[in-house]
């Protein structure tokens, strides 16, 4: 298939053009270099995605999808049998700074990018959302069939809104859109933001890990491996509309992660304790039925190992 991949210089979206690569697809990727973290870092990225068997594939284009002129661009390089639409402004707590800026970049362009595949008869989108819909009062494990309408973040709010403009265009236009909502992933090139990756710097040079709260909070981590298993059974398996959980079914106590990576890394944590942090929850859980029903997705990467990988990709190329 010929695919289009937005996001493609970040975490995910870089994994995922690899995979598609690897597999024989495709991929025009596109990326705006948002300056939430260093270009340098998706530039290295695209470097493992250009060193990918099948690269010869792959094109990139640097383009900003709030900008029609720019939409334009990236889809006349097709037509695309699918659009994997994995750009978005990250992150729970700068959201809450900048919730003008996270609608333009999560809700409005999600609106440009569905109505450029209506307007060039793209028929299947896989859209990347997010645990944080569920909000802090979903009953665990959480369930795709639940309300999902008291997000307690911006982020969450701009996640979940761009979740109804795809069923808006899949019931009015008869598109297959699928939205992924991914639990926590994590793994080689994680976002140097995400607790993982911040922890391993703060551990490698002995200053004090922030833990907001009692450190009881769980999450339910998902390593990268894992999830590009569903992204790809989702580009494979159109079902109309439909939303799945993506998650690594079990949870992990923020206390026992830090156990688990200062052991990786061969460190001692030391910990700062701090208040709760406003647009946290206090735990996320997948429920899996329907992504195992109708994917086939079955997590296979347990924690420690996912850590240990981690761990091994951070000492050769972690920022230090």
């Amino acid at each position: 298939m010929h695919i289009l991949v937005t996001g493609a210089a970040g975490f995910i979206g870089s994994h995922t053009c690899q995979a598609l690569l690897r597999r024989g697809d495709s991929v025009v990727g596109l990326d705006n270099f948002e300056a939430f973290y260093a270009r340098s870092i998706k530039e290295r990225n695209l470097a493992h995605v250009r060193a990918t068997p099948g690269s010869e594939r792959f094109s990139f284009l640097e383009a900003d999808l709030c900008q029609q002129a720019d939409i334009e661009r990236a889809f006349d390089l097709g037509p695309f049998d699918v659009v994997v639409h994995l750009a978005a402004r990250a992150g729970v707590r700068p959201s809450i700074d900048d919730p003008a800026g996270y609608v333009r970049s999560n809700v409005e362009a999600t609106a440009l990018v569905l109505q450029a595949c209506r307007a060039r008869a793209i028929g299947r989108v896989v859209f990347a959302s997010s645990s944080s819909v569920y909000g802090a009062d979903s009953t665990p494990p959480f369930a795709e069939v639940a309300r999902a309408d008291r997000p307690v973040s911006p982020y969450a709010a701009t996640k979940r809104a761009a979740e109804l403009l795809c069923h808006t265009y899949s019931h009015l236009y008869c598109m297959d859109i699928t939205c992924l909502r991914f639990f926590t992933v994590y793994g080689p090139r994680q976002r140097p933001e995400m607790a993982i990756h911040k922890f391993a710097t703060l551990l490698v040079r002995g200053q004090r890990i922030p833990i907001f709260g009692d450190g009881g909070s769980s999450r339910d981590y998902t390593f990268i491996d894992d999830i590009l298993q569903g992204v790809l059974a989702a580009i494979d398996r159109p079902k109309g509309f439909a939303v799945y959980n993506l998650g690594g079914d079990h949870e992990t106590r923020l206390c026992d992660l830090i156990d688990l990576l200062g052991q990786a890394l061969g460190q001692t944590p030391r910990l700062e304790w701090l208040p709760v942090a406003p647009g946290d929850v206090p735990m996320t859980s997948a429920d899996l039925t329907l992504a195992q029903r109708d994917l086939g997705y079955a997590p296979r990467v347990p924690m420690a190992e996912g850590v240990r990988r981690f761990a091994e990709w951070f000492q050769e190329f972690g920022v230090k």
